[in-house]
């Protein structure tokens, strides 16, 4: 192709892709004109090597070169602004935002941690009340699952360490399940928010109640100790963000509840995403450490204490100091 031709059917896509070089290196923060920027990056460099293996004039390609250097600058700059958005949001805006939702996580934790611990306390002194909420079914699998014989504590036997990272993808599946149905059911005006809240927390407390009077706690309660920290506080947070938007549907004040809906889901989308980061930290701490059978129980607890001290600080502390102006 002539380079008559070729400049004819491409100068148009050059200066557009200039002129968004222009705003965008005028820009001191990330910005909407990035959107498909990659794209025409990549078509500029295209031209760029078409030029030179055709042998194009000079000034055409140093004009190509120079576009693809300065695109290659700004790809590269924006792609670290999102890196450096997502490091804020996990060690700042996140903790933040469950302080500054703070009613709605006392809420969510009193429903949840309360209803746990009671039903603990009355399986721990009334054992049959197990099989209230737990079938006689799964009342065995736990007990094959935290016998002191079992090699692999809180697995089924004929697992191996080699399978730890199929038990990591099951954990995330699992967790994830759980959190999303207990934020997406407060669309119901709140109430299946309100209900899984306080039925998981039935269910994790029949279960530490009955193996712990069963004589199994010295297996259950190290196992559970380190990744309850972020997998309970995460269920708790999905709890307190479907809560958030069920209000909004309750009570939207003066704004029409689509309105109000749409407010509440900016926010509890961003608790959720919060919710996503804790659980895969529980998965992986379930699947590569709380089923190893050889570190002792005073490792495991004093492992999992420091998990949970951890996840208190991080959500009280955690960005109370304001970030320094770009």
């Amino acid at each position: 192709m002539k380079q008559s031709l070729f400049e004819k059917r491409h100068e148009e896509d050059w200066h557009r892709f200039a002129t968004r070089l222009d705003a965008l290196e005028r820009s001191r923060r990330n910005s909407t004109s990035a959107k498909g920027f990659s794209r025409d990056y990549r078509q500029v460099c295209q031209h760029l090597a078409l030029a030179i293996d055709r042998g194009y004039a000079s000034y055409r390609v140093e004009h190509l070169q120079q576009l693809a250097l300065r695109g290659h600058q700004q790809l590269y700059r924006h792609r670290g602004q999102f890196t450096a958005q997502m490091l804020g949001f996990v060690l700042a805006d996140f903790p933040r935002l469950v302080r500054a939702e703070w009613r709605w996580v006392a809420l969510a934790g009193l429903l949840f941690f309360g209803s746990l611990a009671l039903m603990a306390l009355l399986v721990y002194g009334y054992p049959d009340l197990v099989y209230s909420v737990v079938s006689p079914a799964d009342v065995a699998g736990m007990h094959a699952m935290y016998d002191p014989a079992a090699p692999r504590i809180g697995q089924a036997a004929e697992r191996t360490s080699s399978a730890d990272w199929l038990m990591f993808g099951y954990y995330v599946m699992h967790n994830v399940g759980i959190a999303f149905q207990t934020f997406a059911s407060g669309l119901f005006f709140g109430v299946g928010s309100l209900f899984f809240l306080f039925f998981n927390g039935l269910m994790i407390g029949a279960v530490a109640g009955h193996l712990t009077d069963a004589g199994m706690g010295t297996t259950f309660w190290p196992f559970v100790v380190g990744h309850s920290a972020f997998e309970l506080t995460g269920i708790m947070l999905a709890g307190a963000a479907g809560l958030k938007l069920g209000w909004a549907l309750v009570a939207p004040g003066r704004l029409r509840r689509g309105e109000a809906l749409r407010r509440a889901a900016q926010v509890s989308v961003r608790l959720i995403g919060g919710v996503m980061m804790f659980l895969l930290i529980a998965a992986f701490i379930e699947a590569y450490w709380s089923s190893m059978s050889w570190p002792s129980a005073a490792a495991k607890y004093g492992v999992g204490a420091c998990l949970w001290l951890l996840v208190a600080v991080y959500l009280t502390l955690a960005g109370r100091t304001p970030h320094a102006p770009d």
